[in-house]
């Protein structure tokens, strides 16, 4: 009989779970979580703030999940050293955790840069995880100032979940517009001026130089004095356990598409690895949910002997605040990299469609997200524009641009 262990307890970890158990329903799991909760949907923590969800409606899996899955779970404590010779982990109150099979799914951690004068600030928080959003919320109050660094997709869902909790919140950021990581000049303009009807205001291309008490010195000179300070400047994944006994490691722990690290025998998913991004072909950081649990599951598949490849990741968001959604998959090639672009736009929404190769490569969709998996099964599966009527495809998504020898392959019939 086998024994799994699983270090960390997140999408990823249930991902692997379920894998392991879809082949092996009898070996041994061992979850290691740093963490003192089950497992939860870390995106919907900003609801939790805003009052749209509850600690319960947050979880990822059902109260009875570990049992089910005959999982021993140990909460709060973290792995510190691997010895992959022995193979045993060594947790960081000297306890050790032997296995058979290992699966690194440790995520991320919030990337803290060394601010002058940050320890004079009080109350300060991330917010990545279900205790922040718990910090947070019984920090502030009706009269507290926010001010947040780092205008992407963490700081601007904690805005979101705040704003009818306090007084204010300035949003500030190096970059010259929100959510720069994902959207491009036009899209993000369209966003920040939702955000700012809704009261949220920004600081852009200026950020904090240093700290004095409750007052932020800005590069641009000005100050912001604010109650409550969040830091959501960046993550970093947490490669250390493997970087430690001499793993391969960029941004990310490198595993293959069977989520094999190049440590025999250690297995990798989830925020913490750098895979391949089909939409490009370049090796990256994909740290989005459905990722992390796709990752896991095959990870698992192979850590009880089957065999399984994940071929298929590319970046992608499905994101809305205050009621504005917008959907962003793939990578964006214009015209200066020999791609396309097709847009539609207006005030408020916006639809860009890249296209190179013969491909669909990515898209970005604001104000109007329906049927927008369709575009994303263009990207993660590479189907040729060839095969498709594009013209028809690009005004309005719908299955019949696919043809009736693609549908019948999709549906068993021509519908």
């Amino acid at each position: 009989m086998k024994n799994y262990v699983i270090i960390g307890n997140g999408t990823a970890a249930v991902g692997c779970i379920e894998g392991i158990r879809s082949i092996d329903r009898d070996g041994k799991i061992t979850v290691i979580s740093s963490e003192r909760h089950p497992v939860y949907c870390r995106p919907l923590i900003s609801y939790y703030l805003e009052g749209k969800t509850d600690i319960e409606r947050i979880k990822y899996r059902p109260e009875n999940f570990y049992m089910e899955n005959g999982c021993e779970v140990i909460y709060g404590k973290s792995a510190v050293k691997i010895d992959n010779g022995k193979k045993v982990i060594l947790l960081n109150d000297e306890s050790k955790i032997f296995y058979d099979e290992l699966c690194i799914a440790t995520g991320s951690d919030p990337f803290i840069p060394d601010f002058d004068g940050i320890e004079s600030v009080g109350d300060k928080y991330s917010f990545m995880t279900l205790d922040d959003a718990l910090a947070i919320e019984k920090a502030v109050s009706k009269n507290s100032k926010v001010l947040i660094i780092g205008a992407g997709l963490i700081g601007l869902k904690c805005a979101e979940g705040l704003r009818d909790r306090v007084e204010s919140i300035t949003v500030c950021d190096l970059a010259d517009r929100v959510l720069s990581s994902i959207l491009d000049s036009d899209c993000a303009q369209i966003m920040q001026r939702h955000l700012e009807r809704c009261g949220i205001s920004f600081m852009l291309g200026d950020s904090a130089a240093k700290f004095r008490g409750n007052t932020a010195l800005m590069k641009s000179g000005k100050q912001v004095d604010f109650d409550i300070l969040v830091l959501a400047v960046g993550v970093k994944a947490n490669i250390s356990l493997l970087k430690d006994i001499g793993g391969m490691c960029g941004r990310g722990i490198i595993v293959d598409d069977h989520m094999r690290t190049s440590v025999s025998g250690i297995y990798a998913a989830g925020d913490c690895t750098e895979c391949t991004d089909i939409s490009c072909g370049e090796s990256k950081v994909i740290a989005i949910l459905p990722n992390a649990y796709m990752q896991g599951k095959c990870a698992g598949i192979n850590m009880a002997g089957a065999q399984e490849a994940y071929d298929k990741a590319i970046p992608m968001n499905s994101i809305g605040f205050f009621g504005l959604h917008a959907m962003t998959a793939g990578s964006y090639f214009g015209p200066e990299q020999n791609g396309e672009i097709y847009e539609e736009k207006s005030e408020d929404k916006i639809k860009r469609l890249f296209t190179k190769d013969g491909l669909l490569t990515g898209f970005i969709l604001i104000g109007n997200t329906d049927k927008a998996g369709i575009y994303t099964n263009m990207v993660r599966n590479r189907i040729p524009l060839s095969e498709v009527d594009y013209e028809r495809l690009k005004k309005s998504p719908d299955f019949v641009s696919f043809g009736a020898e693609y549908r019948k392959k999709k549906f068993g019939s021509v519908v």
